[in-house]
């Protein structure tokens, strides 16, 4: 077969950047300053084009395929099978990063995240006979692909499993040290948030969050349990001789060279101690504004009140709803080189390169409310405070917010009027509330119907009334049948129907109306009811519009805002 990477062609630096300029994604003189940056340290230039939501990994990804005269390959919706993945062994997957992912006839297609690896490529031809075609892929996509696919996990686990239940009253800590790593490596390459080890009567569980639902993963003896609870004491740097009261700590670990840092949260249970661990990239970035699932109104709007000078925006929402991410989204757009970005978090989750991050540590004195006094006296223009909790820190960000500072935080309510009173029961005055405060989002995160296995579903008033409550039909256009979707289930997505996630939301920009029913002491359903009057949309009703485009479903969204 043919080497297409053999052809002469221009230096692949200088095609890559004619093809950026060409898809107008960056001016010239911005993207030789990323070069140059690239040049005078260790990040590339494609991870800056990442970093600074220039471009999605899949448009770099087809962008770099075009400029090297490769084919490329999104393995993420590729029907993959079990035989052809077993073509090449599961430790040449991992460290090589090659998946045979499709076969045609007797051609075998291969993703590469490196295909200008040549004696790799040699390697699968002579393994093959010759008959292989290569395609680019993203390391990313890559990873997940063949952790999603790892019919050796299993096997593997319980080799490891076995090794630790034979070494009970023994000194060899090294299978569970082993099995504590899996549990982590194998979460991060999933994409999962958080890991849940927990003990039953007979046995232990250990489940991970992925996609905002928690999935079994594997099961343990209670006596493997009770040595993996110290070893990640021990990793944590926590109490081994304390059994009854709650623990919290972090622990440090790597990840496909990322450094990845993990919050660790133990409780004492009737069955034993329960952890948790939220995992957190240390160099994950933060998305595009345009990438969280705004309505385009919803976008305009945000972009207006973004070029304020002065005053607060609101991420309103329960724990894991995305407020984090949407901050992060808006900071990426406000990022200039003639403005002074401060932050005070807890902990920072994502790297914002024209930012000053400070991370809160309650042990050494540093809290929201500290932290944040320090802050207004480094000459700020825009503050963001990770997360308003008490009447002192919401105090200090609302006197910022007058004083000519943006500030922007995250408050825990259950919609966008609530956080008015919320507010005012931290004991923060209405007037100033209703001078200070710009906009109030509140979003959900819904599950997406996944792509590969979406099918459409007609409904009738009757098919609608056997689905849906009363007050749902109401917000549907119920002349003739309605168009909805769902996923029918496949191996992308392990045959629950979703895949990813995305935000729904409800924005509410504090207009002259709304001040004046602030100023009175407006409780939540009166400012509820004057937003809707005024056009506002509730979360539910954009989540309705999600799931009438086939974005996700209406039960779906159901379960996140009624939960």
């Amino acid at each position: 077969m043919t080497d297409i990477h053999t052809q002469p062609r221009q230096p692949i630096d200088e095609a890559f950047a004619q093809l950026l300029i060409e898809s107008q994604r960056v001016a010239p003189d911005h993207l030789q300053a990323l070069r140059e940056q690239s040049a005078g340290s260790q990040e590339t230039l494609e991870r800056l084009l990442l970093k600074e939501g220039l471009m999605t990994e899949e448009e770099l990804l087809q962008l770099t395929a075009r400029a090297k005269g490769w084919e490329s390959v999104n393995v993420d919706l590729e029907p993959l099978e079990k035989d052809v993945l077993a073509l090449i062994p599961q430790s040449v997957m991992e460290v090589q990063g090659a998946m045979a992912f499709r076969r045609e006839g007797d051609v075998i297609h291969i993703a590469l995240a490196h295909p200008e690896n040549g004696p790799l490529r040699r390697l699968m031809r002579k393994k093959f006979g010759g008959q292989c075609r290569f395609f680019l892929a993203s390391e990313k996509a890559l990873r997940s692909a063949i952790t999603k696919h790892d019919v050796q996990f299993d096997q593997r686990f319980a080799a490891v499993l076995t090794q630790a239940a034979r070494g009970m009253g023994g000194k060899d800590e090294t299978p569970v040290i082993v099995l504590v790593d899996m549990f982590l490596q194998h979460a991060l390459r999933s994409g999962a948030s958080d890991i849940h080890i927990e003990p039953h009567i007979r046995e232990a569980s250990v489940r991970e969050r992925v996609d905002g639902l928690l999935r079994v993963t594997a099961r343990m003896s209670m006596e493997v349990h009770a040595r993996v609870v110290l070893r990640i004491k021990v990793m944590a740097n926590l109490a081994t001789d304390e059994h009854a009261v709650p623990q919290d700590g972090k622990l440090s670990t790597h990840s496909e060279g990322e450094n990845v840092d993990v919050r660790v949260s133990i409780v004492p249970t009737t069955r034993g101690e329960k952890i948790v661990m939220r995992l957190l990239v240390s160099s994950e970035q933060a998305i595009p504004l345009e990438s969280l699932g705004l309505a385009a109104p919803d976008r305009d709007v945000l972009r207006t009140e973004m070029e304020r000078s002065w005053g607060m925006m609101l991420v309103t929402g329960p724990t894991g709803s995305g407020k984090t991410t949407s901050l992060y989204a808006i900071m990426r757009q406000l990022e200039s080189e003639q403005i002074n970005i401060s932050t005070i978090e807890d902990p920072v989750e994502y790297d914002l390169p024209g930012a000053n991050q400070i991370q809160v540590n309650e042990k050494a004195g540093l809290t929201f409310a500290t932290g944040l006094r320090s802050i207004v006296r480094q000459d700020p223009n825009i503050i963001l405070v990770g997360e308003i909790r008490d009447r002192e820190t919401a105090g200090i960000a609302i006197n910022s917010a007058m004083t000519g500072h943006l500030v922007l935080s995250t408050l825990h309510t259950n919609d966008a009027p609530t956080a008015i009173p919320r507010l005012i029961d931290m004991g923060t005055e209405p007037f100033l509330i209703a001078s200070t405060i710009n906009v109030i989002i509140a979003q959900r995160l819904v599950r997406k119907i996944c792509v590969r296995c979406r099918e459409s579903v007609d409904l009738d008033r009757d098919g609608l009334l056997r689905a849906y409550p009363a007050d749902i039909i109401e917000r549907l256009p119920t002349q003739g049948t309605i168009r909805l979707y769902q996923g029918k289930g496949c191996s992308l997505c392990n045959g629950n129907g979703y895949r990813g996630r995305i935000g729904i939301f409800e924005i509410l920009p504090i207009t002259d109306d709304l001040r004046t029913l602030i100023l009175q002491s407006g409780g939540a359903d009166v400012i509820r009811k004057a937003a809707h009057q005024a056009g506002c949309k509730t979360m539910l009703d954009d989540g309705i519009a999600k799931a009438l485009q086939g974005v996700t479903t209406i039960h779906d969204v159901l379960r996140v805002i009624r939960s």
